[in-house]
């Protein structure tokens, strides 16, 4: 930008605690064209001197020096393709958590407005979007999510195909004759209904259906999705804005609950075989005098299943109240290890207890014995009936979970991690051997149903329990493939009340992104980004970083191996950046330049000053809004630290690093979300790839002769904010301690 304005609010303690006296001079000197302060900026008065310094003096640029970037954003915000619009944090980051008056910080809050500036200084307006959005939803599999989805998006005035390849509409619920209550008073089953919601959606004049079709081939982008169905006549070709998949779940595979008697005894059945039998009028004669219930089988078990399916205690709740009701002389018993009847559910669970010949007992269930003369021996331990306890039954129903109906969750988890052994360099067999497992997983065997044409796979990445891979804590209905959405027990496991609210979600979620794409914004987590990467390909080496790390698939390869970026596709997180060592991939407003150039404007004081300089880059997710909490309760921290937000530690380029030491900067360290299994980072392994990144640095430099301790990564989520003031003060520490960067003054 060649026409800065900045902006300095002395509100909220800031003119308290700094000298703003000579912030003009300091302006002028980093080349800014204009500069004012004001006493409350974010006011009515505040706000129109900027918009009229705008209009009067064509500024391109505004560096407004106040509070947090995370908070104001209404009363600050511009039109991102006209101006560019950097804030620099006085008020969290200096007044609020440093001494006032003080050299150190009077000297901190003159560096970071420096970075301001130089960072302002090397961003550039985002282009307009030109491309073409449809608005069509594309809706795959019909049932009870899928049929809600779709009703959902026509209702929203979007056209929708419904994609199902049974012949029949509904899924699983086509079996189902009652559903657990969901309205008022909870006591009892009620009518399933999905025959009057498949009359609405074939009746609906803007979705198409085709039945009994798969999916062929997605390619493309969200907005700009190009999808081929196989029908039965033939091929059908049209565009999309946004998928949902709601392929549904299956039973477990009850074949391999044997200790539990399934295959050795025709008087144990599954849930969803009671189901079965009635929905076709009940049990046979001659009737069973007991039937036990057995609840998690499968479920919950680090041999089979280690979740828990969420449906099926309501489900054996609902069958118990159904037997009772058509065979009141059946005595029911539930043997459970917890039953999990939550919300209004507890009202439907007191019901049936309170029924005649229904019981239900807390205990560890060992097996299920065939005895003669057509009865079964239920071995349970821990029981509320005894530690060892036997009972006898003339039916077992075992209450089975849920598996989604992915593609081949083993094929795709396996091929995930492949490519996670390639990203970590583990060594050269190691690598070659996942090249070879890449190689024959891209495509899993035929079992694909999205037919996705993406470098990474045809299909949704999945967890280790084959459901898609989401951030589950902060946008559940978000994947890992920007603009497709998964929807009911496909995503989770869940009950049809829940599958039924999961689609209306899903849908809307859908629409909210053609919506984005229409005004050429991102979506979560960077909502409303308006910029596109840019890559300089004529010095590509084709080394694929970029195409393997990205958490999104953004980036497929043509044949020679260099990268091809879907815009429509990328949520903006930069990881793609942070990868690249040739550093050919930037931003308009985040580049490997301009955080390099904030790295430089820091004033690195010499030796004998003994005033270290650190640099603290905090991730904008999760350690950002920290700092901002512990800012708010008046937290202290070293003042020789600069903190330099980025979108995600995954978009820290290691040359940020090597720029920082070369200059005499002491030390480096960074702050980002939790990685694992229960990962908190919002562009799912961007903190992981951190910690690789920076341990490869850290063997340099000891390499070099240079302290690894220099550089350090930690995670945290937003609400450990305690924890920011601890890490910064103990770097500042280990760096006392390890001494000045021998650099410093070169």
């Amino acid at each position: 930008m060649d026409k800065v304005g900045l902006f300095l609010c002395t509100g909220c303690e800031i003119g308290a605690a700094i000298n703003t006296e000579n912030i003009e001079e300091l302006a002028k000197e980093r080349g800014a064209k204009f500069f004012a302060n004001h006493p409350c900026l974010c006011s009515e008065e505040g706000i129109n001197l900027i918009h009229n310094a705008v209009e009067n003096d064509g500024l391109n640029g505004l560096c407004i020096a106040a509070c947090s970037h995370r908070e104001k954003t209404e009363e600050f915000r511009v039109n991102p393709l006209k101006i560019s619009m950097e804030r620099v944090c006085l008020r969290e980051q200096v007044a609020w958590t440093h001494k006032p008056n003080d050299e150190d910080t009077q000297m901190l809050a003159e560096d970071l407005l420096k970075m301001g500036l130089a960072r302002i200084a090397k961003n550039e307006l985002p282009a307009a979007s030109q491309e073409t959005i449809d608005r069509t939803v594309l809706v795959v599999g019909a049932g009870l999510a899928g049929l809600q989805a779709a009703r959902a998006a026509a209702g929203m005035g979007h056209p929708v195909v419904l994609v199902e390849k049974q012949a029949k509409l509904g899924g699983y619920l086509n079996r189902v004759k009652t559903l657990v209550p969901e309205k008022p008073p909870y006591d009892s089953p009620h009518p399933n209904n999905l025959a009057d919601i498949v009359a609405e959606v074939e009746d609906h004049k803007t979705i198409k259906i085709f039945k009994g079709s798969k999916i062929k081939s997605i390619q493309g982008q969200p907005g700009q999705f190009d999808v081929v169905v196989q029908t039965a006549s033939g091929e059908e070709n049209f565009k999309a804005g946004a998928v949902i998949q709601a392929t549904g779940a299956k039973p477990y595979d009850a074949d391999k609950l044997s200790h539990l008697g399934y295959g050795k005894s025709p008087r144990v059945i599954t849930s969803h075989e009671l189901e079965d039998l009635m929905s076709q009028g009940g049990l046979k004669t001659p009737l069973p005098g007991r039937v036990v219930f057995i609840q998690c089988a499968g479920s919950r078990d680090e041999k089979h299943l280690r979740y828990c399916s969420g449906e099926c205690c309501a489900t054996t709740l609902k069958q118990v109240a159904t037997l009772h009701a058509s065979h009141p002389q059946v005595e029911c018993a539930v043997m459970y290890r917890d039953f999990r009847a939550p919300g209004q559910l507890e009202h439907f669970y007191a019901s049936v207890q309170e029924k005649t010949g229904c019981m239900f007992t807390r205990g560890e269930v060992e097996s299920v014995e065939t005895l003669d003369g057509d009865k079964l021996r239920i071995q349970m331990q821990n029981s509320l009936l005894g530690e060892q306890v036997s009972l006898e039954a003339d039916m077992v129903v075992l209450a089975t979970g849920m598996v989604p109906v992915s593609a081949d969750g083993e094929a795709i988890r396996e091929l995930q991690d492949a490519r996670v052994r390639i990203n970590k360099n583990e060594s050269a067999t190691q690598v070659e051997e996942a090249k070879k497992i890449e190689a024959k997983n891209i495509h899993h065997e035929g079992t694909e149903i999205l037919n996705l044409h993406y470098r990474q796979g045809p299909d949704m990445p999945v967890l280790s329990y084959s459901f898609p891979d989401s951030h589950y804590i902060c946008f559940p209905y978000e994947t890992r493939r920007t603009g497709i959405y998964a929807a009911g027990t496909l995503r989770a496991p869940m009950d049809a009340a829940q599958a039924s609210e999961d689609g209306w979600g899903a849908a809307m979620k859908a629409v909210q992104c053609i919506e984005a794409n229409t005004h050429g914004m991102a979506v979560h987590p960077r909502a409303g980004d308006t910029s596109i990467a840019s890559f300089f390909l004529q010095r590509c080496t084709q080394c694929k970083r970029c195409t393997e790390e990205c958490p999104f698939g953004t980036l497929n390869e043509d044949k020679k191996g260099t990268p091809e970026y879907f815009p429509l596709r990328c949520r903006r997180c930069g990881i793609c950046l942070g990868a690249c060592p040739e550093r050919i991939i930037s931003f308009p407003e985040y580049s490997v330049d301009s955080v390099a150039s904030m790295i430089k404007a820091i004033e690195v004081p010499e030796e004998d000053e003994e005033k270290p300089r650190m640099i603290a880059l905090l991730c904008e997710n999760d350690a950002i809004p920290a700092l901002d909490q512990a800012a708010g309760r008046r937290m202290q921290w070293n003042p020789w630290i600069r903190i330099i937000p980025v979108r995600c530690l995954g978009a820290v380029n290691t040359v940020w690093i090597a720029d920082s030491l070369s200059r005499g900067i002491d030390g480096v360290i960074l702050i980002g979300c939790k990685s694992g299994d229960d990962y908190q980072c919002h562009y799912i392994r961007g903190s992981e790839l951190a910690k690789t990144r920076m341990t490869n640095v850290q063997e340099t430099l000891d390499r070099l002769t240079l302290e690894s301790e220099r550089v350090q990564v930690h995670e945290l989520s937003h609400n450990e904010f305690h924890r920011i003031p601890e890490l910064l003060d103990a770097f500042a520490e280990t760096i006392e301690q390890v001494g000045p960067n021998p650099y410093k003054g070169f």
